[in-house]
């Protein structure tokens, strides 16, 4: 081949290997547009988050130092619901007890599930987790907006359940009180106790949180 020759052809790869090469980059560039967009999209399809109920129980499990067995004090072992044999449960009021399991019963139409979080609590638990609660939000003054004392709590008394999950907690904010279930503290939407009342009457006005509740105050 002359030397005449070989300059265009030179030229015409040299085109080529620039014209692959800027069409790789926009294919580049318009996929990383798209997922950009794809994920805005997404994210501003899903619905708000609703907290489930914390597990004030983190802590304990297999090889934990509690020095009792799992439950005994009424902590909670994962995946426990209101038909479960375990204290947290059994030693609720059997009044309230009732009344959660026939909501659940009802419940389960509509594929929803109340898991427990918290229920009956001994005093040394309740104790131990006013403790941490106070460490957790550095004084006794913020602490008591979340865990009261073994004297108040009616997690002691058998009178309080803390249902796990929202689609839990949003089932009974509609449907609760037709079965005297309701929900006593705005800071706590998981947070629920029997007022047979309700059922005629609808549940009265929440408390903004604990520490405006008066039998927290005996």
């Amino acid at each position: 081949m002359s030397s005449s020759e070989s300059a265009p052809t030179a030229a015409h790869r040299t085109r080529s290997v620039v014209t692959v090469a800027v069409a790789t980059a926009v294919a580049v560039v318009v996929a990383g547009i798209g997922a950009v967009l794809g994920g805005q999209q997404s994210s501003a399809s899903s619905p708000p988050a609703v907290p489930d109920a914390p597990r004030l129980d983190a802590a304990d499990g297999p090889g934990s130092d509690h020095g009792h067995d799992l439950g005994a004090d009424g902590d909670v072992p994962d995946g426990v619901t209101v038909f479960d044999d375990v204290p947290a449960v059994a030693n609720l009021d059997p009044d309230l007890l009732d009344a959660l399991q026939r909501a659940a019963t009802d419940a389960a139409v509509d594929g929803v599930v109340f898991q427990v979080n918290s229920g009956w609590r001994s005093p040394e638990y309740q104790d131990q987790l006013l403790r941490e609660a106070v460490a957790q939000y550095g004084s006794t003054t913020e602490a008591a907006r979340w865990v009261a004392t073994a004297d108040t709590s009616p997690h002691v008394q058998g009178h309080a359940i803390d249902v796990g999950q929202w689609d839990a907690t949003t089932w009974l904010s509609e449907h609760g009180a037709g079965y005297g279930l309701c929900q006593v503290y705005d800071n706590e939407p998981w947070h629920y106790e029997l007022r047979p009342e309700a059922v005629d009457d609808g549940c009265p006005a929440r408390y903004a949180d604990p520490t405006h509740d008066p039998r927290m105050h005996r």
